[in-house]
């Protein structure tokens, strides 16, 4: 049976400029991928919310988990605040398998997001979530959170952002996505 870890942030001092934040709508998002994970045969394993990032990195890594997903929502430097949109799925530069992974979340989050030429995958060195874990990893900023259009994008499609992931994930680990609320 294959298994995840899954890590939504733990960054609750980053506000959604409508309201809310970071740590609450990921988590959300974390949350309504369980049942759709489950259903499709994986083993689900999550982070702490109370926990640091150092503190997820370690239960991760002392586990023997297939895949280890990161989700985040982004924002802007601050003189371009409000201005960027649209997600980028980060993965280890020197991980084959993590940018398997990322080029399979970004197709298909090209088919949910308003407009698909704003998904990017980025290579990095730079995040420890992706550095310093052991399994295959990826960080998804799912979009801005302080750009309006984003936010509410967000906010309105929780479900629908969870069901592709999940069809991502099953995708990845080679199994068959079932959709338990069918």
């Amino acid at each position: 049976m294959p298994s995840i870890y899954l890590s939504p942030s733990v960054q609750e001092f980053n506000p959604y400029v409508n309201g809310g934040n970071e740590e609450y709508y990921m988590n959300l998002i974390a949350d309504a991928m369980i049942p759709y994970l489950i259903a499709s045969g994986i083993t689900v394993v999550r982070n702490n919310p109370n926990a640091s990032l150092s503190q997820a990195i370690a239960e991760s890594n002392a586990g023997n988990y297939d895949f280890h997903l990161a989700l985040h929502s982004n924002a802007a430097p601050e003189y371009l605040s409000g201005t960027l949109q649209g997600p980028d799925v980060y993965y280890y530069t020197y991980s084959p398998e993590s940018q398997r992974a990322a080029d399979i979340f970004a197709e298909n989050l090209a088919l949910i997001y308003p407009d698909p030429n704003l998904v990017n995958t980025v290579p990095t060195t730079s995040l420890a979530e992706l550095r310093r874990t052991k399994a295959p990893s990826i960080l998804i900023e799912v979009a801005y959170h302080d750009n309006y259009f984003d936010a509410q994008w967000i906010k309105d499609n929780i479900e629908l952002i969870a069901s592709n992931f999940s069809v991502s994930t099953a995708k990845f680990l080679g199994v068959p996505f079932v959709n338990p609320y069918i």
